[in-house]
């Protein structure tokens, strides 16, 4: 079969700097998944840029420049080439990284509407639109999120977003029986809420989906905090049997390397608390000082399953290829290849979480969030990333 020609791909990033999310997902289209122009390349050609700023460390205008990619210094001229007309077939929108304001909540404003409001003008103005992938979270609020789902849509525009934990290596490589009946799960993450909480949201949601009758919303969020979070253990809210089966799979975490328990390394946990619409309850658990790595457990069917998510937390940051090739999917077919309303509900979450955790842990009501979904994407187990460690199979 003849490999048809790649498509041409503009990037609109907010600055771009050795080992920033612009650099591991962009940089795989000019110096292959290996990062080093050695390994495998996706059928894409990068045709133009724009870097909404510019750090001392900017690492783009020398890579672009060795690869003959122009850099524009507007969106509507990387979407058109200098010309009046789109001209690209496909564009990513790595917003991630650089110097942003925070929102009230702690959120960081990352300009993504005010991106895909140049975006959309182009399309509009050209009467045409093309597939556009957003990295992470669609908007660090719900308003903004649910008007990008929306302009996507009314623009006919295929849409994806999201995190690359979903497509990554599973340790063991469990995932949610599809249709099965699932009562709780509990998800162990690390770092910040409003970034690596987004990570884990993600990696909750995408084996959530897969429960019977799929996607049906979500009815409230709360997140606690400190000795709040023990107490939801104690009494029931959180399912402490999840979270110590969620422990299991872990690696290298500090809990896995000595006698102390979680409550005595984690001095400030938080937990996201997730009830949905159908009965189903899913917390992510915080444990900074504990853990430094991501699993989730999950009662499936009366049966118990347990998992790590497991990153290459090194150059190449091989976990980013299947980020890619899902865009690269998308990018040749004009479809998406997993829901962009998955990244819809975590960013609301997100959202709610950090709205609930200023409010001292009080429920937030969520009833935008009625919007059921079906996502027939399967997770497959990657194969082992170069120069790393082997991943378990069953």
């Amino acid at each position: 079969m003849t490999k048809q020609p790649p498509k041409r791909i503009a990037a609109i990033v907010t600055e771009y700097r050795h080992n920033s999310h612009a650099d591991v997902i962009v940089g795989r289209l000019v110096e292959s998944h290996t990062l080093d122009g050695k390994g495998e390349f996706p059928n894409l050609k990068l045709v133009s840029l724009y870097t909404d700023q510019v750090p001392s460390n900017d690492t783009s205008r020398e890579l672009m420049r060795q690869n003959g990619v122009p850099i524009f210094t507007n969106i509507a001229d990387t979407l058109t080439l200098g010309t009046d007309r789109l001209a690209v077939d496909g564009i990513l929108l790595v917003a991630e990284h650089g110097n942003y304001p925070k929102n009230e909540t702690g959120n960081v404003i990352w300009p993504k509407r005010r991106m895909f409001e140049a975006v959309a003008k182009v399309f509009r103005d050209s009467n045409a639109s093309v597939p556009v992938f957003c990295d992470k979270h669609l908007a660090d609020n719900w308003r903004d999120a649910k008007w990008l789902y929306n302009t996507a849509h009314e623009l006919k525009s295929p849409l994806m977003a999201g995190s690359s934990l979903p497509t990554l290596w599973r340790s063991p490589p469990e995932d949610v029986q599809r249709g099965a009946k699932l009562t709780q799960m509990v998800a162990i993450s690390y770092h910040t809420l409003d970034a690596y909480g987004f990570h884990a949201l993600e990696m909750v949601q995408c084996l959530a989906e897969r429960r019977a009758d799929g996607e049906t919303g979500v009815r409230q969020v709360r997140c606690l905090s400190g000795d709040a979070v023990w107490e939801a253990l104690d009494d029931g809210t959180i399912d402490e049997g999840l979270l110590q089966a969620a422990v299991v799979p872990l690696e290298s975490s500090p809990v896995k390397r000595g006698n102390r328990s979680l409550m005595e390394l984690a001095k400030e946990p938080t937990a996201m608390i997730v009830d949905y619409r159908d009965g189903f309850r899913a917390s992510v658990v915080t444990l900074n000082g504990a853990v430094n790595e991501w699993s989730v457990a999950w009662h499936e069917d009366g049966k118990t399953k347990a998992t790590m998510f497991w990153t290459q937390e090194a150059r190449p940051f091989m976990h980013f290829t299947y980020l890619v090739k899902g865009t690269e999917q998308m990018f040749n077919t004009g479809k998406p290849s997993w829901p962009a309303e998955r990244t819809l509900y975590t960013s609301a979450i997100l959202d709610a979480a950090l709205i609930s955790l200023k409010r001292g842990g009080a429920a937030v009501s969520t009833p935008y969030l009625d919007i059921p979904y079906y996502s027939n994407w399967d997770w497959q187990q990657p194969p082992p990333p170069p120069a790393g460690r082997p991943i378990h199979e069953k």
